[in-house]
């Protein structure tokens, strides 16, 4: 039996599935009458567009971990944060998607009860480490260029995996909300019939779908995001006044650690636009349907908005990958590697850093410039003595 059509249901704001936050059944629609060409397109097209980014995004993302586990140069603490990031990605490519493909094949909750409680903690999760990790690699490129002198080159690697796994727990124990209160319940449709639907939010009033896309909202992208700008903006202001600190005769060696430092806080800076781009429509979506919606809209403009909101949100898992790849040339390096499968990797340059090991360590950039200093300084993991004018 095809799936019957939506688009004669009718329910309180209450009982909105808003958002694919925690991205379950929604109470959209097909908005074409079951049977016709229109149906057909809409059912197969749409969830091949979520099969082509699960696809995509799987492929770009374990190639880009098996790089960081078979390259020992490349195993930093920067990279320990973007296998986190990796594995958040790949944990929502493998349930999000999926579950929202599904709402094109089935007009209910197919997952059954303890589905309800277990997929919109995974994807909540997925999508906290995400943001959280983001935040972390924001504060690691801070201490490296802003207060350089604050990193200890002994047990770096471990702390960071230590900082990595906090972030799990934390984003774990942030969507536990979501498995207690997440619930199966029959919605009553015009036709005189229901179908099943998995709420994220106790159903007594109208207030609480108001306070879940509010609080989704700030902890998992508002916060986050001007905690990040926060850390660029002292990023911004100490490579712009170093820039006029530093003397015109300052080694060539000295201009290559800066400008990968540069290039790395750069790297991290464009994850950050791709997130905020790519998550900001849903969650403006999200709310506006909390807040707004008193029965489901039925026209195929808000079909449009929803799946484009929900494609952006998905290709953000995709997209990551292919930042590094124009951004940074180890890792386009041995990108290329990869897929050439049995050629050699290129050898790897200690000044191209898509964030490896073998990135310098030089002195505060708030150090004063006329006095010259004997810098201990690291080169692919040998400690080397030598003056610098900074």
């Amino acid at each position: 039996m095809p799936p019957r059509s939506l688009c004669n249901l009718s329910q309180p704001a209450g009982q909105n599935q808003s958002g694919f936050f925690p991205g379950l059944l929604d109470g959209d629609f097909l908005p074409a009458s079951p049977g016709t060409t229109a149906e057909l397109v809409i059912r197969c097209v749409i969830p091949s567009l979520y099969l082509l980014i699960i696809t995509v995004g799987l492929l770009g993302n374990i190639v880009l971990v098996k790089i960081f586990i078979t390259n020992s140069a490349m195993r930093s603490a920067p990279n320990i944060f973007i296998s986190n990031l990796v594995a958040g990605d790949v944990l929502l490519l493998l349930t999000c998607v999926p579950v929202d493909a599904s709402r094109y094949f089935f007009d209910e909750w197919m997952f059954g009860k303890v589905g309800c409680k277990l997929i919109p903690v995974i994807q909540l999760t997925s999508v906290g480490v995400s943001v959280f990790t983001l935040t972390a690699l924001s504060a690691d490129r801070y201490k490296a260029i802003v207060n350089p002198m604050d990193i200890q080159t002994s047990g770096v690697v471990l702390w960071t995996c230590v900082k990595a796994v906090g972030i799990w727990v934390v984003s774990v124990l942030l969507a536990v909300p979501e498995a207690v209160f997440s619930e199966v319940v029959r919605i009553d449709s015009l036709d005189n019939g229901s179908f099943a639907a998995c709420i994220p939010y106790p159903q007594t009033d109208e207030l609480h779908p108001k306070i879940h896309s509010v609080l989704i909202f700030l902890v998992y992208f508002l916060i986050p995001l001007a905690i990040i700008s926060v850390y660029y903006y002292h990023i911004a202001k100490t490579l712009i006044k170093s820039a006029h600190n530093l003397p015109g005769e300052y080694n060539e060696h000295t201009k290559k650690q800066m400008e990968t430092r540069k290039r790395l806080a750069k790297i991290v800076l464009v994850f950050v636009g791709c997130f905020a781009f790519c998550w900001f429509p849903n969650h403006i979506l999200y709310m506006y349907r909390s807040f707004n919606y008193n029965k489901i809209d039925p026209s195929l403009g808000h079909m449009i908005v929803t799946l484009v909101a929900r494609i952006l949100s998905f290709c953000n898992s995709c997209v990551n990958p292919f930042a590094l790849y124009l951004l940074s040339e180890s890792f386009r390096r041995h990108f290329n590697s990869q897929l050439c499968c049995g050629r050699k990797s290129y050898p790897e340059r200690s000044t191209s850093y898509l964030v490896s090991s073998s990135a310098v360590r030089m002195t505060s950039l708030k150090s004063n410039a006329k006095n010259p200093v004997t810098n201990s300084v690291l080169i692919n993991g040998h400690s080397i003595k030598q003056k610098m004018a900074l």
